[in-house]
């Protein structure tokens, strides 16, 4: 048995999901079930919207939400389950789905909700983020804490590659202070808002309220959560962490290791895109990563 692992936003595509709904009965249900949950239709802008239509971020979201549990359900039915889940920030919505601690639909409704109020956090607020490349972990963390402006590194997503998350200005003067430090890169990333950052707090408070109405269940298997990077099966442990992680840095260099050191060597990606394959690959190049769906 593997590990699960979900991609989350930027792992989107034109044309994503069409094939696992033409080839599955099961899947085309899905989607169905999932166009008439959000009064829309998400699989119309999966299968035939261009790529703008795609990037917005309560489109991106629910999209990627669908087309892994699509591949989940696909995997599942091969009698695959796992010893344990983890999902990259958007992600851990669809692992806790994998590990049967939340149903489908009350996922994809989160997953809306949060992609909704995301945006909202987002015209309200004047934030970007940047990918530093090339630097320490230890050196771009403490270099934002000590950086005078609202700036953190939310994303620690394999050595040597770190995102960082905040107010515009602040994002633009440190990367420069980065930059002298010797990063290899210090990119501006075409993203609308700052995730992972306090500038989302506008969010967690409306994601809050949506959480502590819905249903957990004791979870098949652990999951290892972004906000801790550490092992849990505690359902109030798992809520806590779910509110915490739209504010909260994605450890997922640091959950891969914890993986790794509990004995987790093998890693199946689940959901668009190779993303997560090459990230796991980049943390430690011993373990064996592949997709769900060859």
């Amino acid at each position: 048995m593997s590990v699960f692992v979900f991609p989350g936003q930027g792992s989107q595509f034109k044309g994503m999901g069409y094939y696992l709904y033409q080839s599955n009965e099961k899947v085309k249900k899905l989607f169905e079930e999932a166009d008439d949950l959000l009064k829309f239709s998400l699989s119309k802008i999966m299968f035939e919207g261009d790529e703008e239509a795609l990037k917005q971020t309560e489109v991106t979201q629910p999209a990627i939400f669908l087309h892994s549990i699509a591949e989940l359900m696909v995997y599942e039915s091969k009698n695959k389950i796992p010893l344990a889940v983890a999902g990259h920030s958007l992600g851990e919505f669809s692992s806790l789905v994998a590990n049967k601690t939340i149903s489908f639909e009350d996922g994809l409704i989160l997953v809306s909700l949060r992609a909704k109020a995301m945006q909202k956090a987002c015209d309200n607020s004047n934030g970007t983020m940047a990918a530093i490349l090339g630097l320490e972990d230890k050196l771009v963390r403490e270099t934002c804490q000590e950086f005078d402006g609202n700036v953190i590194a939310a994303n620690f997503n394999c050595p040597g590659q770190v995102v960082i998350s905040g107010e515009i200005n602040a994002v633009k003067n440190i990367c420069e202070l980065f930059n002298s430090l010797g990063a290899r890169r210090s990119l501006i990333l075409p993203v609308s808002g700052a995730f992972h950052s306090s500038l989302m707090s506008e969010a967690k408070n409306e994601l809050t309220e949506a959480i502590n109405n819905i249903s957990f269940n004791t979870p098949i298997c652990p999951v290892y959560q972004n906000v801790d990077a550490a092992k849990t099966d505690n359902v109030q442990t798992i809520k806590k962490n779910l509110i915490n992680q739209l504010t909260a840095p994605v450890l997922w260099t640091q959950t891969i290791n914890n993986m790794i050191n509990d004995g987790l060597t093998e890693f199946i990606e689940i959901g668009p895109g190779k993303v997560l394959q090459g990230l796991i690959r980049k943390i430690n190049r011993e373990v064996a990563v592949q997709g769900a769906l060859g």
